[in-house]
C-alpha cells in the first residue's frame, strides 16, 4: 500500500472465502467507514435493527453505524474490503465521515469518477493485480483533495477519546466547552463523543477476541474498559446483535479467512 494512504486507510483486505452454504454475517460497528468491492456476485446487505430493504450493489460504501449490518452470500464471498479512518473520509473520499453515518450506499454516488472501478476489478485475474487499481485508485483521489481532514483539535480529541479519556477532560484537553466538542465530533463523525468512544471500546474489544479466542471475557472486559463482563456482554449484544462468545462460534472462522491475507501491512 502507498505510505501515503496509511494515515487514510486502516485496513485494505481482498478476501476469498468459501463458507459451504448460503447465509448471513454480520457486519460489525466500528470507528472506521467501509468500503466493499465484491467480485463475482454484488454484496446485499441491510441493517439488522432497522429492518432496511435490502441493499444490493457491486460499491457498498458504509459510515460509522451503531447496529450490526446483515451481509447475505449464496455460500462464498470475493472481493476486497477497505477500512477508511474518519480523517480519510475527507482526504480520500472528499466529504467529512459525518455525512455518510448510518447509510449504506454505492461508492459512485460519493465520488461519481470512481463508477468504473468494479468493472475495472472484474477485469482481473489476479490479487496482486486487483488490490494495486484500489490503491492507484485511492491514492489518485487523495492526490486530488490534498489530504484534507478534519480540523487538528477534532483529531486529537477522537485519539483522546478512543484511548478512553473522559469527555470533558478530552474537552478542556482541547480547549473547547464539551457542547462546543460534541457539536465537531458529531458534524465530523455522525456520532457524539461518548457513541464515537462506545464504538472505539466495542472496536477494541473485537481485536482483543481475535487476537486470542481463548481469552476470558472477563479479561477481555478489563483490558478493553468496560466495567466488568456483564457490562462487556450487554454492548456486544447492543452492538453486535450477538454475545461475544455467539460471534466466535458463528462469525470467527470468516474473520480468520478474510482476514488471512491483510494487504494493509
Amino acid at each position: 500500500m502507498p505510505e501515503a494512504l496509511r494515515p487514510y486507510v486502516a485496513a485494505r483486505i481482498p478476501y476469498d472465502v468459501d463458507f459451504g452454504a448460503p447465509g448471513v454475517h454480520r457486519g460489525l460497528p466500528a470507528t472506521t467507514l467501509t468500503l466493499v468491492l465484491p467480485i463475482g456476485e454484488p454484496l446485499r446487505t441491510s441493517w439488522t435493527a432497522v429492518g432496511e430493504a435490502m441493499h444490493v450493489s457491486w460499491s457498498t460504501l458504509s459510515g460509522l453505524h451503531a447496529s450490526p449490518a446483515a451481509v447475505h452470500h449464496d455460500g462464498a464471498q470475493v472481493g476486497v474490503q477497505v477500512a477508511l479512518t474518519v480523517a480519510g473520509a475527507r482526504a480520500v473520499l472528499g466529504v467529512p465521515a459525518g455525512a455518510l453515518a448510518g447509510t449504506l450506499t454505492e461508492l459512485d454516488r460519493v465520488v461519481p469518477s470512481l463508477a468504473d472501478l468494479p468493472e475495472r476489478l472484474h477485469e482481473l485475474g489476479s490479487w496482486s493485480d486487483r488490490t494495486a487499481l484500489v490503491d492507484r485508485a485511492l491514492a489518485a483521489l487523495l492526490a486530488r483533495h490534498g489530504e484534507r481532514g478534519p480540523r487538528r483539535e477534532v483529531g486529537h480529541a477522537l485519539a483522546a477519546l478512543t484511548r478512553g479519556g473522559r469527555v470533558e477532560d478530552v474537552a478542556a484537553e482541547v480547549g473547547y466547552s464539551r457542547r462546543r466538542l460534541s457539536d465537531l465530533v458529531r458534524a465530523e463523525c455522525g456520532v457524539t463523543p461518548k457513541e464515537f468512544q462506545r464504538l472505539a471500546r466495542f472496536q477494541a474489544s473485537r481485536r482483543r477476541l481475535v487476537a486470542d479466542p481463548t481469552a476470558s471475557l472477563a479479561a477481555v472486559a478489563a483490558d478493553c474498559r468496560y466495567s466488568d463482563h456483564a457490562h462487556l456482554t450487554r454492548e456486544w449484544v447492543a452492538l453486535a446483535g450477538c454475545s461475544p462468545t455467539t460471534w466466535l462460534r458463528e462469525e470467527f472462522p470468516f474473520v480468520q479467512a478474510r482476514d488471512s491475507d491483510d494487504a494493509a501491512s
